[in-house]
């Protein structure tokens, strides 16, 4: 601002200079020989108001001056204006007080060599520097009050700026240190931000981290649980087993044949489901491990679900169960034998335990199936199931009937092993209760698997 003002100023007294130097000039031209007359002529021929006219030999000896009548005046070669024109040509000082007439003036001098016969001279005007001029040579103030208000305005905004981003930092850091320290989510989640950018990109990063924490402690959650519901379902068996034994080992010599062979048929009961069991817990961990682990092939499911018909017949045949196949005769995926097994073999064989007597199964391939997915209907008219329990059928160990599941043999892994299965092969799967009653799974499988 400073520099702006002195260039404006600076500006204003070249261009008075200039003016002064440009009469200089005329009146050069417009005289033709040295002396006093002949500037006087000129002068009157171009008047100016205050103006002072001074012609000055080399040496500083004062020619001609048209204010003052003096002819003996003090040698003018030390004066500023003077010597400047005598180095560079031309020259100018600016409110400098006249030894002559004692008051200030502005000067402007211009050196003119020997066209005048055959004399050096320098032709010096000047004004009076009263008010007048110096109020046209002052710079104008007005940009200096615009640009003052406009300065204090911005850092009245970059104050409120700072103090909002000084604000949006200190809570970062509370968050940060909390955060390393553990706090408690809830106590992470009061951080107050402000509503701009930076506070929208903060609060952002804190349910970021809030939702990941939590996360993580659902992780630990369902890992707890999921041991527990692993020991305990290992538990049954295995304590069903161990007693049937202990109890043949301590009666061996009074225990009939047909009692020892109903008990170690418990026993064997018993540890064929404890096989199942850890049998699905293998499956779900290859599931967890990626699909990179296990290998892929054609597969034919029209003739897959034909073969889990024939193997469940007797048992769909003891509940008077009917399947309806309405599958096409090739229903060609590239997907894992065994896991496209379980599905179809898990939605059957849960069809047939839980849905009742007297029902119809069906299993349908939708006609409007598109390029890459193959959308299958598994239902049947069966007792269904409550709505409360749907949203938890593919829970791991979830019962809807505890003590009956168990009594039928189940692992409580079925659905689950399904779920994960149908993800594993690119598609969806969802569960709901039919209108006339009985239970639906809607899913898809992607006919090719990605490499």
């Amino acid at each position: 601002m400073t520099y702006q003002y002195q260039r404006e100023k600076t500006y204003k007294v070249e261009l008075l200079d200039t003016k002064l130097q440009d009469f200089n000039n005329d009146c050069f031209e417009s005289i033709d020989t040295l002396n006093v007359e002949a500037f006087q002529t000129f002068l009157q021929k171009h008047p100016m108001d205050k103006l002072r006219l001074t012609a000055i030999f080399p040496n500083g000896k004062v020619l001609f001056d048209n204010d003052t009548i003096s002819t003996n005046l003090e040698n003018h070669k030390n004066r500023k204006e003077v010597r400047e024109a005598i180095a560079y040509g031309k020259g100018n000082d600016i409110n400098r007080r006249s030894r002559t007439l004692g008051e200030k003036f502005f000067y402007s001098a211009t050196y003119f060599h020997g066209k005048i016969q055959g004399q050096d001279i320098i032709i010096r005007s000047a004004l009076p520097y009263d008010v007048s001029l110096g109020k046209s040579l002052k710079a104008d103030p007005t940009y200096i009050w615009v640009t003052l208000v406009v300065t204090v305005i911005l850092a009245i905004l970059l104050f409120r700026f700072s103090k909002r981003l000084g604000r949006n930092i200190l809570a970062l850091r509370t968050f940060a240190k909390n955060a390393e320290q553990g706090t408690e989510t809830d106590v992470i989640a009061r951080e107050k931000f402000t509503n701009d950018e930076l506070g929208e990109i903060s609060r952002y990063i804190m349910k970021l981290y809030v939702q990941l924490k939590e996360s993580e402690e659902d992780k630990a959650r369902l890992k707890r649980q999921l041991t527990q519901n692993i020991a305990h379902e290992l538990k049954t068996p295995v304590s069903s087993i161990q007693g049937y034994l202990e109890t043949i080992v301590n009666n061996e010599s009074t225990m009939d044949e047909a009692t020892r062979h109903r008990f170690l048929s418990h026993c064997y009961a018993q540890s064929e489901r404890l096989a199942n069991l850890l049998s699905d817990i293998s499956v779900l961990n290859r599931l967890d491990d990626g699909q990179e682990n296990i290998e892929t092939s054609k597969i034919d499911i029209s003739k897959m679900v034909k073969d889990i018909v024939s193997e469940t017949s007797l048992q769909m045949t003891q509940n008077h169960i009917t399947f309806n196949n309405l599958l096409p005769k090739s229903l060609l995926i590239e997907g894992n034998v065994s896991l496209v097994y379980s599905i179809f073999r898990n939605l059957t064989d849960n069809a047939i335990a839980y849905a009742g007597k007297n029902v119809n199964i069906t299993l349908k391939c939708a006609d409007d199936t598109d390029n890459d997915f193959y959308h299958f209907t598994f239902y049947d008219n069966g007792v269904g199931v409550p709505e409360e329990h749907l949203s938890h059928l593919f829970e791991r160990f979830y019962r809807v009937d505890k003590g009956r599941s168990r009594k039928l043999g189940g692992t409580g892994l079925g659905l689950a092993i399904v779920k994960n299965a149908v993800i594993f092969h690119g598609g969806t799967i969802r569960v709901y209760s039919q209108v006339g009653g009985g239970l639906a799974f809607d899913f898809s499988l992607k006919k090719k698997m990605e490499k």
